[in-house]
């Protein structure tokens, strides 16, 4: 899935901004589902952000937009940063934007809500060591080693970090 950039909308108080990161290997079904339902109720407004603008496809053959290109991502104008979790976390932390943007927001104690493989993307700002946090199980070890404290629990919330094990377990999210 891609990441998703948020911003809340005015109403709420706060300028606009929310950022969602994704890669060709996301999966845009479930990009579908939450970003209308889940942060549109919350009059959040979602920016979709990927290597490149434009199309992506994910492994189930579903299509989604990126409303922008990682190297157009100003971090400052958001509010909030949710990384869904698929294979896309694996692709993206090999980007140098994807990872700043992330150590942005974990350096800036704003929201950063993970899911699945998602914390992939946030070790990599080498920001992990002495957070507790959730995964999908094949991640584990890799948030371990980046000296994290893994539990196995549906979620797990660490002061601004959310993160969740699967999509099954994003209820608290």
């Amino acid at each position: 899935i891609a990441p998703m950039l948020a911003r809340y909308s005015s109403v709420v108080g706060m300028r606009p901004s929310s950022a969602h990161t994704a890669a060709s290997s996301a999966e845009p079904r479930k990009t579908l589902v939450s970003r209308p339902r889940r942060l549109g109720k919350f009059r959040v407004e979602v920016d979709i952000a990927a290597p490149q603008q434009g199309p992506i496809t994910g492994k189930h053959g579903l299509r989604v937009s990126a409303d922008l290109a990682l190297s157009a991502v100003r971090a400052g104008d958001y509010d909030l940063l949710l990384l869904p979790g698929g294979e896309a976390p694996a692709s993206l932390r090999k980007i140098p934007e994807a990872v700043a943007i992330a150590r942005h927001f974990l350096q800036a104690d704003k929201p950063v809500a993970a899911i699945c493989h998602g914390p992939q993307l946030l070790i990599a700002t080498g920001l992990m060591a002495g957070r507790t946090a959730t995964c999908y199980r094949a991640v584990r070890h890799e948030l371990e080693a980046a000296g994290a404290n893994y539990l196995d629990r549906e979620a797990i919330v660490d002061g601004n970090l959310v993160t969740a094990r699967t999509w099954g377990d994003n209820t608290p999210l």
